[in-house]
């Protein structure tokens, strides 16, 4: 990478960093790569409301197919640990702490290198919001058929791989995940004839327990899992037997079908125990992620393009079990997500003392290069 672009990267990389805005909120992040594209290529800037593309136009005369790289740019509601760094967050509450202005930032200074050295092929790049929400990817599908998109790359940095070691697992990356919330309606009635209410506490840690059951029934060729994220159950108030109460899960597999079943039967028994209890059941959803699917294909791309520069690869053990809506991306075209390490003992991502190592930035920059060469 050019050592100019590289310091214009890291540069944008920091104040995207002390400007985090949460999915569906990008507003300022979004309008400052702009800017900083259109001050610094000569691109062409597609605007589409919530997220943006740059679109670098090949004169070649025997141009290959049309590939995509993409970046997410929204931030999590994580506090900056104090002293973390120069560049810290403005906003109380609010921070990088997934790396999403380093790959934003890799992205643009791809777009200096593209707009610099030239290309055989149009190469799109794709600034998407929402990604920690599975919002964004959902509203950004229409771009693949509107430029025709052969083939999509996007890069997750990853702590507890080596600094700068790529990782790129071919089938499941990332698991397919969903906030599911259960929510019981009964009756309240004092606390001393509480025979004369419905409360669903009972149902409620029934579930709960059932829940491993549900989860190792041994059908799955895939992992599952199933997190409790929170109870809530009646009020404050010692006179008052509960009337209502609410469970909120994270369900997870490593297959979307899977998920789905998964998902089916605790559905099932919860409606059983509803029906017992004589309660109101309600279920909902929201944090949709599909699996993100690998294609074999992408994959070996990525690794022609890591030897080719004398990048290190390394494997890794299991699909990263945390989501990632790219993978809505890859259920429409050939594509794949890869990692570059931040080092074995970085802190890990959606932590306050995260911050993306800039020494990584210009091997994403360099990979996307050699990725975009190869048929």
């Amino acid at each position: 990478m050019n050592e100019k672009n590289r310091e214009l990267a890291i540069a944008l990389r920091h104040e995207l960093h002390r400007h985090p805005e949460l999915s569906m909120e990008e507003v300022w992040t979004k309008q400052h790569l702009m800017k900083f594209l259109s001050e610094h290529t000569s691109l062409e800037l597609v605007d589409r409301g919530r997220w943006f593309y740059a679109v670098y136009h090949s004169s070649s005369e025997k141009k290959l197919s049309p590939i995509a790289f993409r970046a997410d740019m929204d931030a999590l509601p994580v506090e900056e640990k104090e002293g973390l760094c120069e560049y810290v967050s403005i906003y109380p509450g609010r921070g990088h702490k997934c790396g999403h202005d380093g790959h934003s930032a890799a992205l643009a200074g791809f777009a200096l290198e593209l707009d610099q050295k030239g290309g055989n092929r149009d190469i799109c790049l794709l600034f998407q919001h929402a990604e920690e929400t599975g919002q964004g990817a959902k509203e950004c599908l229409s771009f693949l058929k509107e430029n025709n998109i052969s083939e999509i790359f996007a890069v997750h940095n990853m702590p507890g791989v080596s600094l700068g070691a790529v990782a790129a697992p071919v089938g499941t990356a990332q698991f397919a995940s969903t906030g599911m919330t259960l929510h019981f309606h009964g009756q309240k009635s004092h606390a001393c004839y509480p025979e004369n209410g419905k409360n669903p506490s009972f149902a409620i840690a029934k579930l709960i327990l059932e829940l491993e059951n549900i989860r190792e029934s041994g059908k799955y060729k895939g992992m599952t899992l199933i997190t409790v994220i929170e109870v809530k159950v009646g009020e404050h108030a010692f006179g008052t037997s509960a009337g209502e109460g609410e469970l909120l899960l994270t369900v997870r597999g490593a297959f979307e079908e899977e998920l789905k079943d998964l998902i089916r039967h605790i559905e099932t028994f919860a409606g059983q125990l509803a029906e017992k209890e004589k309660l109101e059941l309600t279920v909902s959803f929201e944090d949709e992620f599909t699996d993100c699917w690998n294609h074999e294909s992408s994959v070996k791309k990525i690794l022609q393009a890591a030897a080719a520069l004398s990048v290190p690869v390394e494997e890794m053990e299991e699909p990263f079990r945390a989501s990632e809506d790219f993978g809505r991306f890859t259920k429409e075209v050939p594509g794949a997500i890869f990692y570059i390490g931040c080092g074995k003992e970085h802190a890990p991502i959606h932590t306050p003392g995260y911050d993306f190592p800039d020494e990584i930035l210009p091997v994403i920059v360099d990979l996307y290069g050699e990725i975009a060469k190869i048929v």
